[in-house]
């Protein structure tokens, strides 16, 4: 394999033992609101009504506080491998785990909003060097958005989706890839699509969870289970999408928030973490807390709460409607996902699906919800990507 250039940096980050110190104090100084007024205290989900319950935020941050352990989330990240390297004067990380299989294929893993790296470091090894021998292997590249994480924040507007998603292509270049595999979910799922419909020389084909049709299509024709996909979608955008409208138009406003208080900065994502898993009361029926912790905690000590939500000013309902995608495409919607998009509309866009799931279970972070099924779903997809570009 190529050997990175020298534009590439190893990355290691190790936070003071003074920032985590601080974390803890304002954990123990929060002052808190009084308990919600939903009616009934039986688990289900009308206990999150009005948002994060009063009794569930108080045992997070009690764990988070006096259990949680960040250094082995930083000697994770390092035993995968962590990178930088700047493209257009922004420094983005990123990490890249190489695989020991002589067949394996770049690809590329984009997150979203509100997730980070911390999505993928426990599949990223199954997928580097998988278990079984007849399974694909994959070169895996996993950076940080413009404004996430160890990413630099841009100081100036412009980094939407389309910057990002040529910014991947020259990440990958830098290190030798010249053509590869792309996936995402989110903001990641948008930014795969601009990857698979601008970059096609250098897009082998993409397996996305977010697939989002042109504008302006009729429902006519589609399933009584498709019809009942997009009233959810119509009713998401409509009556649970508060966060997205504030990150869209006052991010800055929010940001004072996200970045001063742990506690706020942690009830702003673990509500979407509980909305949308697939789960009935709390997200740790199926995600750790250690790993929304993980997340969270990248947020804070980076300070990125507000950067992270310009992704919102900078791309929201941004894409393209002309934009078309001709690679080969694997499409998973998952049940609980907050969009889900009927394949007769997808079709309209995607131009050569090869394969089209619906699993069972799992929802918008299916890599921490339900991280097995995941994995093979990825795989597979990609597998029938490849044959058919071949």
């Amino acid at each position: 394999m190529p050997r990175p250039t020298s534009d590439v940096q190893a990355f290691e980050a190790r936070a003071a033992d003074a920032d985590l110190d601080d974390l803890r104090a304002r954990l123990a100084a929060a002052r808190l609101p009084e308990a919600e007024t939903v009616r009934g205290a039986e688990p289900g989900r009308g206990r999150w009504e009005q948002g994060v319950p009063l009794a569930d935020l108080v045992d997070v941050v009690d764990y988070w506080r006096t259990g949680y352990d960040w250094r082995s989330f930083e000697e994770r990240l390092d035993r995968i491998g962590q990178f930088r390297t700047t493209i257009d004067d922004l420094g983005i990380h990123f990490l890249h785990r190489r695989s020991a299989r002589p067949d394996a294929t770049p690809l590329i893993l984009t997150h979203g909003w509100p997730g980070s790296i911390a999505e993928f470091i426990d599949v990223v090894d199954e997928l580097a060097d998988p278990a079984e021998a007849d399974a694909p292997a994959f070169h895996v590249v996993a950076p940080s958005l413009p404004g996430f994480g160890h990413s630099d924040k841009p100081a100036a507007t412009g980094w939407g989706t389309e910057k990002i998603a040529a910014a991947w292509v020259e990440l990958m270049g830098r290190l030798g890839y010249s053509e590869f595999l792309a996936h995402g979910g989110d903001w990641g799922g948008n930014i795969t699509t601009v990857l698979g419909g601008r970059f096609p020389a250098h897009v082998l084909g993409i397996h996305t969870l977010f697939a989002e049709a042109p504008p302006g299509l009729t429902t006519d024709g589609l399933t009584a289970v498709e019809r009942r996909w997009t009233e959810e979608t119509r009713d998401f955008w409509r009556h649970r999408a508060a966060y997205a409208k504030q990150q869209a138009t006052r991010p800055q406003t929010i940001g004072y928030s996200l970045v001063d208080s742990p506690v706020g900065l942690l009830a702003w994502i673990l509500d979407k973490f509980a909305e949308w898993s697939d789960t009935e009361d709390s997200p740790f029926e199926r995600i750790s807390r250690d790993r929304v912790l993980d997340d969270v905690t990248l947020y804070w000590l980076t300070g990125t709460g507000a950067s992270a939500a310009r992704i919102y000013y900078e791309s929201h309902n941004s894409l393209d409607p002309e934009l078309r995608v001709d690679v080969p495409s694997a499409i998973s919607m998952y049940p609980r996902d907050i969009e889900k998009c009927p394949r007769p509309w997808a079709q309209e866009r995607y131009r050569q699906i090869v394969r089209w799931r619906a699993p069972e279970s799992g929802g918008h972070f299916p890599s921490l919800e339900v991280p097995e099924y995941f994995v093979k779903d990825l795989r597979e997809g990609l597998a029938a990507v490849l044959a058919a570009h071949r």
